[in-house]
């Protein structure tokens, strides 16, 4: 689901850009007002585990590989707002250090995961649940399948939105001779390709993803879920080992996500998009857009290490973008010191 480089339009990225920069001036604003200073810190718990999430690749029907991605997982924790800032931060990581997502389209990245992903999901979550308990008090079981639904609903919608962003620039951007500039696949062809494996295979791969650890997350560490901390004015300190001790065996497993061969929908190299088969025809041409567009040298790009075995390489990729988001949000929450 990460747009690559030049894949879109420079015009396409600006708007996408501008329309994210409310939503970004809003979350900061109210996650302000939410969150208490020491809930800041595990806020970059929670963007580590969108980050390892996006890890572990799967092969997806047509051929493809997909991913979860988390973000409702991180708006029951700690709020759509927060997820949104800790996704956003997720992917800016991904794109600067790791190449994966483009720069360019870093906006149209955080409008589809960190934004439509996260607000989708747990408004979806919270009206399964006010529904379940007009007449009686919620069971704790409709929150799992709530969570459940939300987040598949929330990945699905993510997708959609990502395939209009791909099919519209073979509409709007072509050269004289119609060949596109940028994607090369328009809404037909873009859409079903996007949303077949996503509503088949990464829908219920965020589902699970997303029920077992936030069941996990309710009964270790009940704290960190966004309907308790806004319950509570004052919370004591608490260990969180336990949730320490998840970040660290998915820390460990991401190299599963090498099994899955292959590469995601809309992210083709472009040096081969011009060899790529969709229903049964070879595209034949590579648009001048993505031949000649601009692309940033990563330091470990596709989270490898010139020289080292991809498996350490990935553990290592791993290890540095949770310590990243982690040493971030606690530099984040250090001006808030006296702030309850």
């Amino acid at each position: 689901m990460h747009i690559p480089e030049n894949y879109l339009a420079p015009a396409t990225c600006g708007v996408m850009g501008a329309a994210m920069v409310p939503v970004w001036v809003h979350a900061v604003k109210k996650v302000g007002k939410e969150l208490p200073k020491e809930k800041m810190p595990l806020l970059g718990v929670g963007a580590a585990f969108s980050f390892l999430a996006m890890m572990f690749n799967v092969p997806l029907v047509g051929g493809t590989t997909g991913h979860a991605v988390g973000g409702t997982l991180i708006a029951l924790l700690f709020g759509p707002n927060a997820a949104c800032i800790a996704v956003s931060i997720a992917l800016l990581i991904q794109a600067v250090l790791f190449g994966d997502g483009g720069i360019l389209a870093f906006g149209a990245n955080c409008f589809n995961m960190a934004f439509i992903l996260p607000f989708a999901g747990y408004y979806t979550y919270r009206l399964i649940v006010k529904l379940a308990s007009k007449n009686q008090p919620a069971k704790s079981g409709i929150h799992y399948v709530a969570a459940a639904i939300g987040s598949y609903v929330g990945i699905n919608l993510a997708a959609f939105f990502t395939a209009v962003e791909f099919g519209l620039q073979p509409l709007l951007f072509h050269d004289a001779s119609g060949n596109a500039l940028y994607c090369p696949y328009d809404l037909s062809v873009a859409i079903p390709s996007m949303m077949i494996p996503h509503l088949v295979v990464a829908g219920v791969v965020e589902l699970v993803f997303t029920v077992v650890v936030y069941a996990f997350i309710r009964k270790v560490a009940p704290d960190m879920i966004y309907e308790n901390i806004l319950a509570q004015t004052e919370q004591e300190p608490k260990k969180h080992i336990p949730v320490f001790a998840l970040i660290a065996v998915l820390i460990a497993a991401t190299p599963l996500g090498l099994l899955a061969t292959g590469t995601a929908w809309g992210e083709w190299g472009a040096d081969e998009i011009a060899a790529v088969e969709n229903a049964g025809k070879v595209l034949g041409y590579t648009p001048s857009g993505l031949a000649n567009g601009w692309e940033l040298n990563v330091l470990m790009p596709d989270y490898a290490v010139s020289g080292m075995n991809e498996i350490p390489a990935y553990i290592l990729s791993a290890i540095l973008g949770v310590a990243l988001l982690v040493i971030i949000f606690k530099l984040i929450s250090l001006p808030m010191k006296g702030r309850r």
